[in-house]
């Protein structure tokens, strides 16, 4: 098999078709995919032993600072990389066929908001704005675009601007989405406050090394009061991924069809929790068709019966030792 038609990956309606599609993903990539086939291989596992899509080995995501993750000799057409302080080395997502983005996104944005045209999309991203690459940027720009909104648009730094928009899309009850990264949003209610029940503030989390982490409760609270809603919603996404679960409070997260969470033994990584057990995120995203659907995070989480799942913090070593099993012919 050398190529996976996508539009089977977005059709996933039941468990029984992902785990079917996971299974045959893997051999794919696995075959094809040459950094996650030796990873497999010096993990000493027999590909002909894997029948149940719970023995597939995830790829421990700091591979996509070192190594080119890619199946085939496929040319890319866009390079997504991550954000990071001065000296900290950037994951670098290569993507053969942007399209499969594109897809991803606005079908998954549609199945949590509904039709993107019913809103005007606000983006206060200062970080992401600010550098090449970002994948958030590229959606988020699109979605602007097809919203086909007047006020819609980027306001950086003007806050001003901003709370005047607000303003005008309150007394007018248009519908709106204002997307931000934490520490933006944080900083434009210590200077604004606005009354707006029907706003739906989205936070795109991180810092970004620009203010001291917050707990989500605290940061919620705080972000609620500024804006005068009842809830924060929360966009959970990474450059190593090409879909994204979205949050609508109280920080639990529900994933797209084509995308699932498991969380595994942080001392065993090849071992799964069961539900409301905290260890490490491990996520199976079928964008990834290009590169590696399945990825051990550093994520800290846990999952609920119900597929939904919590993200509780990072891992304080930032690169797992899982990396090490990666050798160079």
């Amino acid at each position: 098999m050398e190529y996976l038609d996508s539009s089977r990956l977005f059709s996933v309606s039941d468990l029984q078709t992902f785990e079917a599609l996971s299974l045959e993903i893997f051999n794919y990539q696995v075959r094809n995919n040459e950094v996650y086939g030796r990873f497999v291989a010096n993990l000493g596992i027999d590909i002909q032993s894997i029948k149940e899509p719970k023995n597939i080995p995830y790829l421990p995501i700091e591979f996509f600072k070192s190594q080119k993750i890619i199946c085939g000799k496929l040319p890319t057409e866009v390079i997504f990389s991550s954000s990071g302080t001065s000296g900290m080395v950037q994951s670098q997502h290569l993507v053969p066929d942007i399209s499969i983005y594109i897809e991803s996104y606005r079908k998954a944005f549609q199945l949590f908001y509904g039709n993107i045209k019913d809103y005007v999309i606000l983006a206060l991203l200062p970080s992401y704005q600010e550098r090449e690459g970002s994948s958030l940027i590229y959606m988020v720009d699109d979605l602007i675009g097809l919203s086909n909104q007047e006020k819609s648009g980027y306001f950086l730094y003007d806050h001003q601007s901003l709370k005047n928009t607000l303003d005008d899309l309150q007394k007018n009850k248009t519908p709106t989405i204002l997307i931000g990264v934490t520490y933006a949003l944080l900083d434009f209610v210590e200077s604004h406050r606005i009354e707006f029940p029907e706003l739906i503030v989205m936070e795109t989390g991180g810092m970004k090394g620009k203010r001291k982490e917050l707990l989500r409760t605290e940061l919620h609270e705080i972000l609620c009061a500024g804006f005068g809603v009842s809830s924060i919603h929360s966009e959970y996404g990474m450059t190593e991924l090409l879909s994204q679960a979205y949050s609508k409070g109280n920080g639990i997260f529900y994933c797209p069809p084509w995308m699932k969470v498991a969380v595994r033994d942080t001392n065993d990584p090849l071992s799964f929790l069961g539900y409301e057990q905290t260890g490490g995120i491990n996520i199976t995203d079928f964008a990834n068709i290009h590169s590696c659907c399945f990825l051990a995070s550093q994520d800290l989480g846990k999952t609920y019966q119900d597929g939904s799942f919590e993200i509780l913090g990072r891992f304080d070593n930032s690169d797992i030792r899982g990396c090490n099993l990666l050798v160079q012919n």
